[in-house]
């Protein structure tokens, strides 16, 4: 037998290497030096293709545990970066046969192969385990499985889309490959995805047992009645294909090329062979990695990549934060406190002057806690530990070791600068003050502040426990100290931060009002509601701009307008007769009464067609053309232009990941910033120009632009 150290000796520049146990199992152990976790890469293929040869000629080995030498992932898919070497579909269509071969050869040991899996198993991972005859998995919250190639424009190349539907059935494989979906450990189990689920502490020892078992076959899926309806013969697999590429196109509207894709990879696989539906597998990677779509999403990925390892001011670390504070417990004040308590895992308290606040605030987060609870992604005593952290007070007690606190009041200026000057007399000299102001300069928050280098803007987006983006915004006087921390903090909450500098509407909102004002006016020259929000969800917006009024609250809006307006210039007028509406208590979803109906029990959004009356405009159903739809869109790309030239932003980067993140660009098109650089500067200022002498001065092109368009520039080397 051959010595193990002699072996890892040998063997410790490799990736893989082969570890012989006493009792004939092999451990082939997958370890990317130098990398916090594996992913797959292309260059492994001849070292994978050797060992594999060694195993097949030793006799030795009665049976093969696949496993990773990283402490908390397994493998967490290919690595991106080398698709941006493809020169053409047929070496993207060469990388994933290339995937396919290996994972077939792995497949096709005479010997039981068994996954060990723990931590991240995703992409190219979760391929790699599905091509050994069984999976075993630890129990660990960290541990998730999953195909998210489609977040990146892309479909599983390495063989996913035709042994997922083997293992867990048609639906449940559609479903996990167009979401992206990732399954915990019990829900992998239940799926049939996985054999056995055990503590990590013997996950390996239960893996050699199951290979020296030789019962290595997946148990045959238990199908209900309905599974055997629709997936045991041909007429029920086409309603389940055709239902899934209706879906796919109602929510994509047509946008987004991979998921139709994989409908039609597992559909060939199931429908004509095995064999077929790898080479179309093949073949359709190769053309979604040369598409544009997947280009912008890969091009976010790396964006958001890349920002993680930011600091909010290079070379100045952050400071620890032990515990944190909220005050106002209404709906951002209880989102605020529940990802401080589940996400950054820290102890928060709130401070509300009723005590009905600080329920509601408590409600919120057990209300989405309870959800996982039921739906068993999470365990009753892991809830009840979660909640334990987040407190409430109705005074500032126990305000005094708290180091930072996000402030979630009413927008009054007044209201805002006696909560610096309370929390400077209840908390420690260090501690950062943070506002939640959507519009309010930072600096006059700050302007009768003790210590004003540690007041700054932390804006969230609504609702805080889904939306992903944070605007940092630091007045002139803010310390580097201060930005730095609370970057960090904002990361540990699951954020993306972006550094803005303070000016009113900071950079999101001040980007949407043009768009929205545009939508407005468009309404009130006759389009329809609907109209309106079909055209943009169309365009890719997730929803329109009508309904986003609705659901942000129209008040919202009506209150950002006119600072915007006062500090911007006339562009930024919001249409007079808007007025009329909160003058009706049309408030949008909040108050049950806005450009939707709320009192009803119609699955299907209806407009409240009294609106229009109220406008003093008939009912319409007049449709919204491309060019109208444009217009919208342009007044947004115009301010972010103008952001960027005034260093609201710090880089094009920023300016596109925050419109994504914070009221969801259109992320095919990668953002405004990629968008405009598609179109060119010349089309933009030709078209705002066009506008500009048809619709009025709002129209007018930024400088930037139009400098850009005469020296043929873009944002984007």
């Amino acid at each position: 037998m051959t010595d193990v150290t002699e072996i890892t000796q040998q063997e410790q520049n490799n990736t893989f290497s082969l570890v012989r146990q006493e009792n004939g199992i092999a451990h082939l152990i997958m370890d990317v030096k130098g990398d916090s976790m594996n992913t797959l890469k292309a260059e492994f293929s001849d070292e994978i293709a050797e060992i594999l040869k060694e195993i097949r000629e030793d006799k030795a080995i009665v049976g093969l545990v696949l496993a990773s030498g990283k402490a908390d992932s397994f493998v967490a898919g290919a690595d991106v970066h080398m698709l941006a070497g493809c020169t053409s579909a047929a070496e993207a269509t060469a990388l994933s046969r290339q995937g396919q071969m290996i994972f077939d050869q792995l497949e096709n040991l005479s010997i039981p192969v068994v996954a060990a899996v723990h931590g991240a198993c995703l992409g190219g991972g979760l391929e790699l385990a599905m091509a050994c005859h069984a999976i075993v998995c630890s129990d660990s919250p960290k541990t998730a499985l999953g195909l998210p190639e489609v977040q990146l424009g892309l479909l599983p190349g390495g063989g996913g889309t035709q042994r997922l539907p083997k293992r867990v059935g048609i639906q449940k494989s559609l479903d996990m490959m167009l979401t992206g979906k990732q399954l915990r450990a019990k829900q992998a189990l239940k799926a049939g995805l996985v054999s056995d689920v055990v503590p990590n502490s013997v996950l390996l020892a239960t893996a050699e047992q199951l290979a020296l078992s030789g019962k290595v076959k997946p148990k045959a899926r238990q199908l209900s009645f309905m599974d055997k309806l629709l997936e045991g013969n041909g007429l029920g697999r086409s309603i389940l294909f055709n239902q899934a590429t209706k879906t796919v196109l109602g929510k994509t509207k047509g946008n987004y090329p991979a998921p139709l894709k994989i409908i039609d990879c597992i559909r060939t696989g199931v429908e004509q062979a095995p064999s077929k539906g790898y080479q179309v597998e093949a073949e359709h990677f190769g053309q979604l990695v040369m598409s544009d779509v997947s280009a912008q999403l890969r091009q976010l990925f790396f964006a958001t990549t890349d920002m993680k390892k930011e600091q909010g001011v290079e070379g100045v670390e952050p400071d620890k934060i032990s515990h944190a504070a909220v005050l106002g417990g209404g709906l951002m004040g209880g989102g605020i406190a529940f990802v401080t308590a589940t996400k950054a895992k820290l102890p928060v308290r709130i401070k509300d002057i009723s005590h009905q606040g600080i329920s509601y605030a408590l409600k919120y987060g057990y209300d989405l806690l309870n959800k996982k609870v039921k739906r068993r992604f999470m365990r009753h005593s892991e809830m009840q530990s979660q909640l334990a952290l987040i407190t409430g007070t109705t005074q500032y007690s126990g305000f005094n070791n708290v180091d930072i606190v996000v402030e979630a009041v009413f927008e009054d200026l007044t209201l805002k600068q006696n909560m610096v000057a309370d929390i400077e007399s209840h908390c420690q000299e260090s501690t950062i003050f943070a506002s939640n102001t959507s519009s309010l300069p930072i600096g006059q928050i700050a302007e009768k502040a003790q210590r004003p280098e540690n007041v700054i803007g932390l804006h969230y987006f609504s609702p805080v426990d889904k939306m992903p983006l944070a605007e940092i915004i630091a007045h002139d006087k803010t310390s580097d100290q201060t930005i730095s921390t609370t970057v960090a903090f904002a990361k540990k909450q699951g954020k993306t931060p972006i550094v803005v500098k303070d000016k009113a509407g900071f950079y999101v909102n001040r980007i949407l009002a043009p768009y929205m004002n545009e939508a407005a006016i468009l309404l009130l020259e006759g389009c329809s509601i609907e109209a309106l929000d079909k055209a943009m969800v169309k365009f890719g917006f997730p929803v329109g701009p009508m309904q986003l009024l609705d659901e942000v609250g129209i008040d919202i809006g009506s209150k950002i307008g006119p600072i915007l307006q006062a500090e911007l210039g006339e562009r930024f007028a919001p249409p007079a007769a808007f007025s009329k509406l909160i003058d009706d208590g049309r408030l949008g979803k909040k108050a049950k009464k806005g450009f939707y109906q709320y009192n009803t029990k119609s699955k299907k959004k209806l407009v409240d067609e009294s609106v229009y009356s109220l406008l003093g405009l008939q009912v319409s159903n007049k449709a919204v053309t491309d060019e109208q739809a444009e217009r919208c869109v342009y007044m947004m790309l115009n301010e972010a232009a103008r952001c960027l030239d005034e260093e609201i932003i710090r880089n094009a980067r920023d300016g596109d990941i925050g419109a994504i993140f914070g009221i969801g660009f259109p992320p095919f098109l990668g953002g405004p910033f990629q968008y405009m650089d598609k179109v060119g500067a010349a089309t933009l200022v030709s078209k705002l120009t066009q506008w500009q002498a048809e619709f009025g001065e709002r129209f007018a092109p930024c400088d930037a632009l139009v400098k850009m368009a005469e020296q043929g520039e873009s944002f984007y080397s």
